[in-house]
């Protein structure tokens, strides 16, 4: 594990709270969504719903996110990446997919508090109204100038997911974003 994600490890208390989170399973499967058989195959593996477009499924166990057209993103304990690989591996058989666990080369943070909303609309072109953003939605897009994905797990808690290679900028631009002081009273 990078040196600087432990740096981040103690959380900023702003007006909202910034954490880095333990480090989570994730597995990037790529193939043919549309499929029948395809998808028939992959819940014989996952144990939540498959999410439609932009949206994101979960359950006590796993979480789903839809990426692309023909991407998912399977977060699962960190513990038990392999076995779900195998498992995903096992059940896909000869179907066309690509499959890679991607948990080292990713980190997540969790944003909590009251106006997580507008701390992440600082950083993100994404509308954050609360009509037009819920929980439930998944969004991959930029925060500055940094690739990343996100969800709101509910209204005062968001998952930001993004390549450990800028988790050190990420989590100081979430901070700086979170600062006390520089509210903007977006949704209040």
């Amino acid at each position: 594990m990078s040196n600087l994600i432990s740096q981040a490890n103690a959380p900023f208390e702003g007006y909202v709270t910034v954490s880095a989170d333990a480090p989570m399973g994730m597995l990037t499967l790529r193939g043919d969504l549309s499929s029948k058989p395809f998808i028939t195959a992959l819940k014989k593996s996952v144990s939540t719903d498959l999410p439609s477009a932009c949206q994101i499924t979960h359950d006590e166990k796993m979480s789903v996110a839809w990426m692309s057209p023909d991407e998912l993103l399977i977060l699962t304990p960190y513990d038990q990446v392999a076995g779900l690989q195998a498992k995903l591996q096992k059940a896909l058989g000869k179907k066309h997919f690509l499959l890679a666990d991607v948990s080292d080369a990713r980190v997540s943070f969790t944003v909590s508090g009251d106006k997580v909303r507008e701390v992440i609309a600082k950083l993100a072109p994404v509308d954050l109204a609360p009509d037009h953003f819920a929980p439930g939605m998944f969004r991959r897009t930029r925060f500055g100038q940094i690739s990343a994905a996100f969800w709101l797990l509910s209204e005062t808690e968001a998952r930001v997911i993004c390549f450990r290679s800028v988790a050190e900028f990420m989590f100081n631009q979430l901070s700086a974003a979170a600062r006390p002081g520089s509210e903007v009273d977006l949704w209040s």
